[in-house]
């Protein structure tokens, strides 16, 4: 069983919330898978057919390209004209009001006109005509441009935007065609009626009095229900076939080219597999049920090694919520990408996903979840063995290049390797499938666009780095990037610290590479442990002369307070720890250290002198006990033990293998025995292995030095 698996006997209601968690997760992704029918052919034009003789299994129609329908709609849109119904009256009433509104007109329009009528050979002076025959040519003319027919200017304009050559007028029971450019609007009718009297003589200011605009009214209405059963009249008479293919006819047979009028034929199939498919009820729920058994029991098993091997993640509601949406949101890319035709899958960098789940978790964990997640992308290809192959190993070499992330470089040589082994990978699949790769003609020959699509996604695999840290921010969690940066002691916190307690900073320098060495040995987070370290005791600097480390002087503080105020100033140091981590923004992780590097502790040394001077008082041993809580990871026993042991050996009087033994023994133990380890994953072995570290590097650290002889005489 995993040290970090500890077995938990969970709550009816936490079961529940578990399965719908896992129901949610398994119908988000089946909603988006594609659902295209059975068919699972690949050809492509101008290619040799790879499958076996294939014959049609039923009658279906041979259904025209995009292009080919585009084409013929855009034929029938020049055929189409508009309804319009014709308002004979229109005419009669304008033409009435023309006559009363001139009965009695105003004998100075008889008078000549004042502009003159330009010839070429000069100015001529237009007679004047009299009122009577005016009025007649006034007449005709508005006669003949209500004849052709005057529309509105917004159903005109309509017109020439939609291309439209000619339209349909309803006189009653007839119908007649007219061109749009024989018709007049209200102001082009004017016009015309303008040009004509201007050109028998007519002055300007004659023809603004007798305001003629006011006398040219529409006389054709848009008749928009005939004018629509029309348009659909003309749609359905395009039909989206053409011919048929019958059952038992052969389309196609091993090794025959895939020519043009065979192509189109092929697609037809793909598309009537798909209509019947859509149209079979009982057909589209066997396959909507195969999808939701296909991705439960791949959710299903991922969640069986959560449970199994690491349980602590699965109580951790920020893991949980980045492995689920990492395992839905890959699937949810690739299945919008082939249910919409775009570009390629090749495109979308899936060794991303083991990047952010390596920095973030561990190796194993990454592993499995790459392959769950490889597996539910993979229903949605019809050809699943490349993109499995190819993807799966690149995520490996991913994991193996990121086992410790600690520079920016690492992402960039990550993204390097991923791309060679999928390029790799891809070509020694085509080589088993007899591709050539110099020398071949178009058929045999490489195909060179998948390559330069796992290319691309190799140079977006450089992108997890930004990302990275917005997945930090949103989820809480805290990157080896961020550790190193954090371990950076020209930071201010630790500048200040190296300032104002130098002790204190020189004790957090050597915790903190004994904690890291213990770590490697265990396999446990080195750099973790070995940040948490550096920042574990920041809460000395509210008071650096009570703690002897920083005591240059001599003089104890302590001297003058009592044991009850002294331990309070010791025990303070972690709650100021964790106050100064709160202004410093330090993530979670450094502020656990700070918390339970020593755990729920006593301060011994005040509380035994407390005891020994009062012998008959009762000493209250929680005002001599730390906060707490007692370490609940392997990293942050690894720094309590560590802490402790770097702090007592520095009250040691020699310095030999046994009196360093004894100390390390003397003080684990009784952590051990105090029972600080309990909730923590270490074992027995991973304690004992921690007392060998210590001991090694504390006699490195302390050993005699060598005395130089001096020179005689």
């Amino acid at each position: 069983m995993s040290r970090y698996n500890h077995p938990v006997r969970k709550s009816w209601p936490v079961l529940l919330f578990e399965v719908a968690v896992i129901l949610a997760t398994t119908a988000i992704i089946v909603w988006f898978l594609p659902r295209g029918g059975r068919l699972s052919f690949h050809f492509d034009k101008g290619k040799p057919w790879p499958y076996g003789q294939f014959i049609a299994p039923y009658d279906f129609p041979i259904y025209k390209s995009d292009a080919q329908l585009k084409a013929e709609r855009d034929s029938l849109k020049q055929l189409y004209e508009p309804y319009f119904d014709w308002q004979g009256a229109t005419e009669t009433e304008q033409m009435e009001q023309f006559k009363a509104n001139t009965s009695k007109l105003d004998l100075a329009l008889l008078r000549p006109a004042k502009e003159p009528a330009r010839t070429r050979k000069g100015v001529r002076q237009v007679p004047v005509m009299q009122w009577p025959a005016l009025r007649s040519v006034i007449q005709t003319q508005l006669h003949h441009i209500y004849q052709q027919g005057v529309v509105s200017s917004a159903d005109f304009n309509r017109l020439v935007a939609d291309s439209t050559q000619s339209v349909r007028i309803i006189d009653g029971i007839t119908v007649v065609s007219r061109e749009v450019t024989e018709l007049y609007t209200p102001k082009s009718g004017y016009e015309r009626l303008m040009v004509k009297l201007d050109s028998i003589g007519l002055g300007h200011s004659a023809m603004q009095r007798l305001n003629l605009s006011q006398y040219i009214a529409p006389n054709m209405s848009y008749n928009w229900q005939r004018s629509e059963e029309y348009r659909e009249e003309l749609a359905n008479s395009l039909s989206p076939s053409r011919g048929m293919v019958v059952a038992g006819q052969n389309i196609i047979d091993r090794g025959d080219i895939v020519s043009e009028t065979t192509y189109n034929i092929l697609r037809s199939y793909e598309k009537e597999v798909a209509l019947r498919s859509n149209s079979d009820k009982q057909e589209l729920y066997l396959i909507l049920l195969g999808q939701f058994l296909y991705v439960g029991l791949i959710i299903c098993a991922l969640y069986g090694y959560f449970s199994l091997f690491r349980n602590d993640y699965l109580s951790n509601l920020r893991s949980m919520l980045l492995v689920l949406l990492l395992c839905a949101s890959f699937p949810l890319m690739t299945s919008f990408m082939v249910t919409h035709s775009l570009l390629s899958v090749y495109l979308i960098p899936y060794a991303m996903l083991p990047v952010f789940v390596r920095v973030f978790m561990d190796s194993r964990t990454a592993f499995i979840t790459h392959m769950a997640t490889i597996l539910l992308c993979a229903v949605a290809l019809k050809y699943p063995f490349e993109f499995i192959t190819t993807q799966c190993l690149s995520g490996l070499v991913a994991i193996y290049c990121l086992r410790e992330l600690s520079e920016r470089s690492q992402i960039i040589r990550a993204a390097f390797l991923v791309t060679l082994t999928a390029v790799a990978v891809y070509f020694s699949i085509e080589l088993l499938h007899g591709k050539t790769p110099v020398g071949g003609d178009s058929v045999s020959s490489l195909d060179f666009t998948i390559y330069e699509h796992l290319v691309i996604s190799g140079g977006l695999l450089m992108f997890a780095y930004p990302l990275m840290y917005g997945l930090e921010r949103l989820f809480g969690f805290t990157s080896n990037v961020t550790l190193v940066e954090l371990s950076n002691i020209n930071r201010d916190v630790l500048r200040r610290l190296s300032e104002v307690a130098p002790g204190t900073f020189q004790h957090s320098m050597q915790v903190s590479n004994l904690a890291a060495e213990v770590a490697l040995r265990i396999g446990a987070k080195s750099q973790l442990v070995r940040t948490g370290a550096l920042y574990h005791d920041i809460g000395k600097m509210s008071n650096p002369p009570f703690f002897t480390e920083n005591q240059a002087t001599g003089v104890n503080p302590h001297d003058q307070l009592s044991e009850e105020e002294s331990a309070r100033i010791i025990i303070r140091h972690v709650t100021e720890g964790l106050q100064m981590a709160e202004k410093y923004r330090l993530p979670t992780p450094i502020r656990d250290f700070i918390a339970t590097h020593h755990g729920r502790g006593l301060v011994k040394y005040f509380y035994i002198q407390a005891k020994n001077r009062h012998p008959e008082a009762e000493v209250d041993e929680s005002l001599y006990r730390y906060p707490g809580p007692n370490p609940h990871t392997a990293e942050q026993a690894i720094l309590m033990m560590a802490d402790a042991v770097e702090a007592s050996s520095r009250s040691l009087k020699e310095y030999t293998e046994a009196s360093i033994g004894q100390l390390v023994e003397r003080i684990i133990d009784g952590q051990q025995a105090d029972g600080f380890f309990r909730e923590c994953p270490l074992t027995f072995q991973d304690i004992q292995t921690a007392k060998e570290v210590f001991k090694e590097k504390l006699k490195t650290i302390y050993h005699t030095r060598i005395q130089y002889p001096t020179l005689k005489g």
